[in-house]
């Protein structure tokens, strides 16, 4: 979301001032497609660490006629090692080091898949997937539609993502690459789309991690967008953009901006409710950072009454850049939750997160 913010002020001066469409519609054009990979994501450094992993990928088209990429990594004793740059907080990408396992794959003991947040691929995930392969889980990173290797397609806040997901899985169930009890973990935009797919009972999902989800799309817009508009911007132009913006984008704009993206999707974003998804979710584990600004921690509050069968744990000091990289305070308490024989009630007292 912080390059479509850096794109949208980059469209504004590339207008002019006397042309500058208004807030709303430029606003709304951003919130219909990604744009783009966030500048943050290291594809070079991934692209490295793919290289020499084993792995399978291939692409589903799915019922939308759109092609989707998947990327199943099996389990192994990789030896993962990650190490922030010098000076830089959890907010990074981490460099990751790896060994690659001499020993052929171990049968898995569950297939877990991995969901994205917006503006970001499969391939972000990858920490996650050599983390969870340790414990001995093959994992599936889809990249969802307008992201990576897949296909455009119309956006649906998850929704629409979540039915590719389940053509997804079908298609790998009916190749093999679906082994075991099948669990869901997804970050943010991919956190909506796992309550959605796994909402879904021909999916057959029995676990969901959902880390730092929105509760409501058209809430989570209204939330973001001031909050990236006070962002320290680059360079002259993008704050001369920025303070345009700021003086433009009132509550009337952004409403208006909400209606017109979802008027161009055919999807009202007031509509798209992820509690009431998730109380048709067996056994959700919800994460959100206390820090949270992009999507306040009131969402996963929110969430957490939503769905009082859902477990929620809230971690202090972390933000929503920073919260997806914590795999040292947070991968025990995902692996512990997958490998329970039941829906754990008590996991998230047996693990310390400070």
């Amino acid at each position: 979301m912080l390059r479509s913010t850096l794109l949208l002020c980059a469209c504004l001066l590339a207008a002019g001032f006397p042309a500058w469409p208004g807030p709303s519609a430029s606003l709304a054009a951003h919130l219909v497609a990604p744009g783009g990979t966030s500048p943050l994501l290291p594809a070079d450094r991934i692209e490295a660490a793919l290289a020499r992993l084993p792995d399978r990928s291939g692409r589903v088209v799915t019922g939308s006629g759109a092609r989707v990429f998947w990327r199943a990594i099996d389990p192994g004793d990789y030896g993962v090692r990650t190490r922030w740059p010098a000076g830089r907080t959890h907010d990074a990408f981490p460099d990751i080091q790896f060994e690659v396992p001499a020993a052929p794959a171990p049968p898995p003991r569950g297939t877990v898949v991995l969901l994205h947040g917006w503006m970001m691929t499969g391939d972000s995930l990858l920490p996650w997937a050599l983390r969870l392969g340790e414990a001995g889980y093959r994992t599936v990173s889809i990249d969802l539609r307008n992201h990576g290797r897949s296909d455009a397609a119309p956006v649906g806040y998850g929704t629409r993502e979540a039915r590719d997901v389940v053509e997804v899985v079908d298609a790998l169930r009916a190749r093999g690459e679906i082994v075991g009890p099948l669990h869901l973990l997804g970050v943010s935009y991919g956190a909506a789309t796992a309550v959605f797919a796994a909402a879904d009972p021909r999916l057959g999902a029995e676990r969901v991690v959902a880390l730092e989800s929105f509760a409501v799309a058209g809430t989570a817009i209204r939330d973001m967008v001031p909050h990236m508009l006070q962002s320290a911007p680059a360079g002259w132009s993008e704050r001369l953009a920025r303070r345009w913006m700021q003086w433009r984008m009132d509550d009337a704009a952004l409403d208006a901006a909400v209606a017109e993206a979802g008027a161009i999707l055919d999807l009202p974003l007031d509509a798209v409710d992820v509690g009431a998804a998730l109380a048709r979710v067996p056994c959700p584990l919800l994460v959100h950072g206390g820090a949270d600004r992009h999507v306040p921690v009131a969402h996963g509050r929110a969430l957490a009454a939503a769905a009082p069968h859902a477990r929620y744990l809230e971690i202090a000091g972390e933000s929503h850049l920073s919260l997806p990289m914590r795999l040292d305070l947070l991968a025990p308490v995902v692996v512990d939750w997958f490998d329970r024989p039941a829906c754990p009630g008590d996991v998230l007292a047996e693990h310390r997160l400070d």
